[in-house]
């Protein structure tokens, strides 16, 4: 068992931490065995483990589990590149979030993390012109994990949504690689503007809770938007932004403040 835990490891290093995780739990905690068992260790890969998860959650009595299963499934099989997105963010949430000490957590109780990834398979299903299907996962995702993210918005990797409450992400949206942003937060439009209409936000950004970024804006590289702030207007990199409207109040204060999580504006 340790051999085949240790080559798991190499080939594959988050599904091999995430296995082992998932056995401890079950020592430590029995009664959560079948839960644990049926997510994680009925799994040979993050894949189907992913695929049971998304469909778990989503299924109702318009739409069965199987049916989403499937359709997961095909996502997964189809664009390899879904499930090492997936795999970034889970490193993202467990690196980010001081409420997480196992890679075990977003794949069981975080919505967040499972609202990005039942996006990712609408996202697929929305390129594959599948928009009717793509449709219903967005709207399951939004009644189940008070998440909305429109199919055709451009998601990158590495994305940690803290508490996920009442995030709103548009159509025409565009989220760079490794961006972290808390709950209530709204990619949106300004009006019935119906091409282009939504923000462009640069990699490594943080964004805090309740904050507003309205209209086809770019929010540079590395920046930061302070809670509760309406941006209006273009940010640069690597600087930071608040109030209402929003104003630059100063620079970033490190590399990856998406990382760093530090949502103090120049109070120590």
């Amino acid at each position: 068992m340790a051999k085949t835990q240790s080559k798991l490891a190499e080939i594959d290093p988050v599904w091999a931490r995430l296995t082992s995780e998932a056995a401890a739990a079950i020592e430590a905690e029995p009664l959560m065995g079948g839960m644990v068992h049926s997510s994680i260790l009925h799994h040979a890969t993050l894949e189907s483990a992913l695929a049971y998860r998304i469909s778990l959650k989503l299924a109702s009595n318009e739409m069965p589990e199987q049916i989403l299963r499937e359709i997961c499934d095909q996502a997964f099989g189809s664009d390899p590149e879904i499930a090492l997105e997936s795999r970034a963010d889970i490193v993202a949430v467990y690196e980010r979030d001081p409420a997480c000490d196992r890679f075990l957590l977003p794949m069981l109780f975080f919505k967040g993390f499972q609202a990005v990834q039942a996006y990712r398979v609408s996202h697929w299903l929305w390129k594959k012109n599948r928009k009717d299907m793509a449709r219903f996962f967005q709207m399951r995702a939004s009644e189940v994990l008070g998440v909305d993210i429109h199919p055709a918005a451009k998601i990158g990797k590495g994305i940690m949504i803290d508490h996920a409450h009442s995030i709103v992400i548009g159509e025409t949206a565009v989220v760079g690689d490794n961006v972290s942003m808390l709950h209530s937060v709204t990619l949106g439009g300004t009006g019935k503007e119906e091409e282009d209409r939504h923000p462009k936000i640069g990699c490594g950004v943080l964004i805090g809770a309740g904050a507003k970024v309205l209209g086809n804006i770019k929010v540079g590289n590395c920046s930061r938007i302070a809670a509760g702030s309406v941006v209006l207007e273009e940010v640069p990199p690597c600087k930071t932004v608040a109030g209402v409207p929003a104003k630059i109040v100063g620079e970033a204060g490190c590399d990856q403040p998406s990382v760093a999580m530090d949502q103090l504006l120049g109070v120590r």
